[in-house]
């Protein structure tokens, strides 16, 4: 083996990680609303929980981005530790999925039909499909259906030139040697646990593995301690990705550590016994990749056999392993651990802002009420709830930006703009809820006064505005479309009232039945309410657009305007229900 076959074989390593990687990417994208509705049945027993992680981790081809998530959600309180237990265990046997596909590139036959199943025969055909789809086709889905197909041809490739490159060293002494050392259990599984923890996959380590094993070097007696030691390494992503999370984010991921070394002391210990008692040739064997990943495979199996009956004891153990600790009461928040699944971000995200609007729309009603009767504890209420959207947009709005600058499918692209356009909508709502305060505690301050017919006017306005807004917390939270359409013609009738009540209450200094102080805050009590209706009204344009497909959210109100005449109709039904009278 020269200095070119170093190069070739740094080269097809490359490639490899790098298919690796983009189709797992890719994977994730393709397959986003079909991972939601999946992890939406985390709940449903121990069997749907194994099965969910196994599903999951062969669709994306990584155990370490299933328990991130895994980890992600018990950090945001959407799984119970006991919950990801099982799904941890299915994503380690999910994740032997990626072994069975390279080992095809082992076949050896004169059979022309059996050749075809050789990746080095199939792959060029999907690279062209792939390059086509990617290259011209415009829809996001086809375009990420072509890098799945890309990626899979690069990884091929590169598992194709390290085998190449590799051939050479089964006539090396000294790597023959090698393999004769990891013979030894212990140093097999250290190796196998340093290279997975360096590359943080388990599955690019087998591949690694298997593209060794065309040199004839490698016996089962070194292998399989290397696969064991593998299932150890794999948990270095899991453990980083726990720290700065809560005590049950970090139970989830000690988890996944005490599962595998669990599981790889006993059956390390059940092998070297074996090993010992009873003379077995079949150790002494060259791997070949389909017996890699049979053993692959049957391993995380017998881990899952051990371990599952046992998963109350797990429980207990990390339980104790991280003890309890005392924290404070926080916010929802966001977890960039989701990042490894841009849909399942998506979906926090929607829960996160659907929080925050149920607290805009509470502290706006909070704030017409203390108008009403003021006392000091509701008072505190708006500016809590004030408060609380404002940092609810700040890390929403980061967040989606963060999540919008990554590679994510034009739907997920679409929605993260859908958000980032309402939930400053939401934030702007409770600010004029703090307005509304502001006003109550001036009017109690200088002790002012509106006339009876002014106080009239003021609670059909108060409807209007407290009906607005629940007809758009509906759209938003429900997509209701329906909801939404009928946002617009009473954000018109509020506008008009708007006008009416200005106009008659100028009339009404001018007879001087009310004083030119009370005036300034009657116009900016309306300014708040109509301003309030108009925010309403963006929330519900955008979801009529997001619908439509469409971004220009002016010229949809406009059209809606003037072309319906279910607009017309329900206009005329909110001004005859909000009628201020004479």
């Amino acid at each position: 083996m020269d200095l070119f076959d170093v190069l070739t074989l740094i080269g097809g390593l490359s490639l490899f990680l790098f298919g690796m990687s983009i189709m797992g990417q890719a994977l994730e994208r393709r397959a986003g609303d079909r991972l939601r509705a999946l992890l939406g049945k985390f709940t449903t027993g121990r069997a749907a929980g194994f099965l969910t992680g196994l599903v999951v981790t062969a669709v994306i081809q990584s155990s370490s981005a299933t328990t991130v998530m895994v980890v992600g959600f018990v950090n945001s309180g959407l799984m119970t530790l006991r919950q990801a237990i099982n799904v941890i265990m299915g994503a380690n046997v999910g994740t032997t999925v990626t072994a069975w596909i390279l080992s095809l590139a082992g076949i050896d036959s004169g059979s022309w039909y059996i050749r075809l199943l050789k990746p080095s025969s199939f792959t060029p055909v999907l690279a062209l499909v792939g390059i086509i789809f990617y290259m011209f086709c415009r829809g996001g889905k086809k375009k990420d259906t072509g890098m799945i197909l890309l990626g899979f041809a690069t990884l091929m490739f590169g598992m194709e030139t390290m085998s190449g490159a590799v051939s050479g060293l089964r006539d090396i002494p000294a790597f023959q040697r090698l393999f004769v050392m990891f013979r030894n259990p212990a140093l097999g599984v250290l190796a196998g646990a340093i290279l997975t923890a360096a590359i943080q996959s388990s599955s690019a380590s087998v591949g690694i593995l298997q593209a060794l094993a065309v040199t004839g070097q490698v016996s089962y007696g070194a292998a399989i301690p290397i696969i064991m030691g593998q299932n150890i390494g794999t948990c270095l992503t899991a453990v980083l990705s726990a720290v700065g999370a809560n005590k049950n984010a970090k139970r989830a991921a000690m988890v996944h550590l005490s599962f595998n070394c669990i599981g790889t002391m006993v059956w390390m210990t059940v092998f070297w016994l074996v090993k010992l008692a009873v003379p077995i040739d079949f150790l002494e064997e060259p791997a070949s990749l389909f017996g890699i990943a049979a053993a692959h495979s049957i391993f995380n199996l017998l881990c899952v056999v051990l371990m599952l009956p046992l998963s109350g004891f797990l429980e207990k153990l990390v339980n104790r392993l991280v003890s309890d600790v005392k924290q404070p009461e926080s916010y929802m928040e966001l977890d960039e651990r989701f990042f490894a699944a841009p849909s399942i971000a998506l979906e926090r995200c929607h829960e996160v802002a659907a929080d925050m609007a149920g607290i805009a729309a509470a502290s706006l009603k909070e704030g017409i009420a203390v108008l009403g009767k003021y006392t000091p504890e509701l008072a505190a209420s708006v500016r809590e709830k004030e408060e609380k959207t404002d940092h609810y947009e700040d890390i929403l709005g980061t967040y989606l930006v963060k999540l919008s600058a990554r590679q994510i499918s034009s739907r997920d692209s679409m929605e993260a703009a859908k958000l980032l356009k309402i939930i400053g909508d939401f934030e702007r709502i409770s600010d004029h809820a703090a307005n509304l305060l502001e006003t109550a505690e001036e009017i109690r301050e200088k002790k002012l006064q509106f006339t009876s017919q002014a106080l009239l006017e003021l609670k059909v306005i108060y409807s209007a505005v407290e009906e607005i807004l629940d007809l758009a917390l509906t759209a938003f939270l429900k997509n209701d479309l329906e909801s939404a359409s009928t946002v617009e013609p009473l954000e018109q009738v509020i506008d008009r009232m708007k006008e009416q009540m200005r106009t008659r209450h100028i009339l009404r200094m001018q007879q001087g039945n009310c004083s030119i102080e009370a005036g300034f805050v009657w116009s900016d009590l309306l300014t708040n309410l109509e301003r309030t209706a108009d925010h309403c009204s963006n929330i519900a344009g955008c979801m009529l657009d997001m619908a439509q497909q469409n971004m220009n959210l002016h010229e949809s109100l406009r059209e809606f305007r003037n072309g319906s005449q279910e607009y017309r109709r329900k206009f005329k039904e909110f001004e005859k229900k909000y009628d201020l009278g004479q």
